[in-house]
């Protein structure tokens, strides 16, 4: 739908001199692989020890630059040795659902309240309207791109080009490994206070079995619950998709049951007089409140890294993603509702902010519910966390990003087998010594930019340069000119966030969202768009440009470090790709015949 770009590697480097073709077979690879190197042998860096440091550069260059050849429906079948098509819209729905809805529905809604007072109701509204921009852009991809699993990494792959893409996966990747970790001490926590309702058990249990406890001054903090609970929930995965969608599903139902139960026993308690005043701190504190629980809806993109074992991908993968936020949302609000009036939001706990409220009230079996509902979010949002993880590091073994081991298929669980064990492993490790609570600041820093990402691939798939009656801006091809109005709007978006942060005048803030907007009236006006496949996001180009101006605008927001830990990580995955990634990565691997894509199945009921 989309002509390739003209190349963005300067003049000196596409003058380079014709490499020898020289071919680097996989064992497994065959006949048919021969000839892929064969025809791509031109597009790989040299590996020669007599290569000089220009040419090394460009050869980088070239392989940095590549993109991935896919279309929605050029796929090989399975040879038996896949993933497989089980899960139809309702595991889907629920799956999003049991990324995005943990422990944080009982906690952050109370916390932010105490700060936006009542006005955290809208607080959620404005985060679940942003989180919808994203998931439009989201939708339209996974629509676009049903057959292979990758999500934000796959689109960023066939939109921009190959470094970028692994970039992208390295910061999200941080943000699992970390995140599993936290969500797993947390569940190894909230299960030891289950367990101590026991009376006998109450106060018997050692802290280094769930809670954590440190030696070597904090260096170290020893957690053996934790570990325990991610051995299981990885075998569980390793089972099948199948059995660990039963469980997210029982799962999942179990932490909605008992959200709705809760909302309902408030419902009863609410004085509405704790309403008034609705915003106390302005509306500016529910804006900030907005920029916090934004990250409480994070995880329906998920339901994108599921492409290859949707039943039905085109329809049910955008259903998935849009209908999972929607619930989130309509469950946030219900109990930010409830919690804001049952109790004046200046008398709400910081840490069990609406247990306390139903325990203020004599409903303390409300209380048991709270807890049970805690262990079951925690444990679906691990369990899809590992889920994702695994089928990201998939992704790349298959296009040689990462090594081969990593896109291995078990040939009877249908499971990425190696892949599926090694997050667990990684996930127990740092779960099981160090206490991760700690890096918590740092994270978010890969899902702001895994959304910001993907709205722009959104953007730049829809063009059409072959139809456009716009001159290039000299040597810069109009491909290159709207590349260059998204980087305008990112940072833009980062500035405006910057501005609203350290309270800076409001001036600045105003440039900020101008040149934005010219750089949007720019991409509206000097850019063709065609309608893609399948589902289709609204508004393009305006939704997408919206949606990646408010992404940098909360990654501001973030600390400090997270801004040098995305600096530093991505230098890291410079040199890792250069070492690595450039020398084994297969642009063609979706024409693998070693590949066990399966194709989309027919959409017709």
């Amino acid at each position: 739908m989309t002509q390739e770009p003209t190349s963005l590697l300067p003049v000196w480097a596409r003058a380079t001199t014709r490499r020898p073709k020289t071919t680097r077979r996989h064992p497994h690879h065959g006949a048919h692989a021969a000839a892929m190197e064969e025809e791509g042998a031109n597009h790989r860096p040299a590996a020669s020890s007599s290569s000089s440091g220009g040419g090394f550069l460009s050869g980088f260059c070239a392989a940095a630059l590549r993109r991935k050849p896919i279309t929605a429906h050029a796929t090989h079948a399975a040879s038996g040795e896949g993933l497989v098509r089980q899960l139809g819209v309702f595991e889907l729905v629920l799956l999003g659902i049991g990324a995005s809805i943990g422990a944080g529905i009982f906690v952050v809604t109370g916390t932010v309240a105490r700060d936006a007072g009542p006005g955290v109701t809208i607080s959620f509204v404005l985060a679940g309207a942003a989180c919808v921009l994203n998931a439009l852009c989201y939708a339209e991809l996974a629509s676009r791109f049903p057959a292979v699993v990758g999500g934000a990494y796959l689109y960023t792959y066939a939109a921009f080009n190959e470094l970028t893409a692994f970039l992208v996966f390295t910061q999200l990747m941080l943000d699992y490994h970390i995140g599993a970790a936290s969500i797993a001490r947390s569940l190894a926590s909230y299960f030891v206070q289950f367990l101590e309702l026991i009376p006998f058990l109450k106060g018997h249990i050692p802290t280094w079995i769930g809670h954590g406890e440190e030696f070597f001054s904090g260096v170290v903090s020893v957690n053996i619950l934790a570990p325990v609970l991610l051995i299981i929930l990885t075998a569980i995965l390793c089972y099948g998709v199948k059995e660990s969608s039963a469980v997210n599903t029982f799962m999942t139902i179990l932490k909605i049951v008992i959200v709705i139960v809760v909302v309902f026993a408030g419902v009863f308690e609410v004085d509405i007089s704790n309403w008034s005043p609705f915003m106390p701190n302005g509306f500016k504190a529910v804006v900030t409140g907005a920029t916090v629980v934004f990250f409480a809806y994070v995880g329906f993109d998920a339901v994108a890294n599921s492409a290859e074992e949707a039943k039905k991908p085109q329809r049910d993968l955008p259903i998935g993603i849009l209908g999972s936020l929607l619930a989130c949302v309509l469950l946030y609000v219900a109990v930010c509702l409830v919690i804001t009036g049952m109790v004046p939001y200046t008398l709400l706990g910081e840490d069990a902010p609406l247990a306390e409220a139903f325990a203020a009230k004599g409903l303390k079996f409300v209380t048991v519910l709270i807890s049970i509902g805690a262990v079951a979010g925690l444990t679906t949002t691990l369990l899809v966390g590992l889920y994702v993880q695994s089928r990201l590091y998939l992704g790349l073994g298959r296009d040689g990003l990462l090594p081969l081991t990593f896109a291995k298929v078990h040939p009877t669980r249908h499971t990425p087998l190696h892949s599926q064990i090694w997050v667990g492993c990684v996930a127990a490790v740092l779960a099981g010594l160090f206490n991760v609570h700690e890096l918590s600041h740092i994270l978010s820093v890969g899902t702001l930019t895994g959304y910001s990402v993907v709205s722009a691939c959104v953007i730049t798939l829809r063009w059409n340069d072959k139809t456009t009656s716009c001159h290039s801006l000299g040597s810069m091809s109009i491909w290159q000119e709207g590349v260059l109005c998204l980087v305008i709007i990112a940072l833009c978006g980062f500035v405006a966030g910057l501005c609203y942060r350290f309270s800076y005048a409001t001036a600045f803030m105003i440039i900020a969202l101008l040149i934005a907007v010219a750089a949007g009236f720019a991409l509206q006006f000097r850019q063709v768009y065609v309608d893609p496949p399948g589902f289709s996001c609204p508004g393009v180009p305006i939704v997408p440009m919206v949606s990646v101006f408010f992404n940098m605008l909360l990654f501001a927001q973030l600390h400090e470090e997270a801004w040098y830990r995305f600096v530093i990580l991505s230098l890291l995955a410079v040199g890792v790709y250069a070492g690595y990634g450039q020398y084994h990565a297969v642009p063609s691997s979706s024409d693998h015949p070693a590949v066990a894509y399966h194709g989309i199945p027919s959409e017709a009921p």
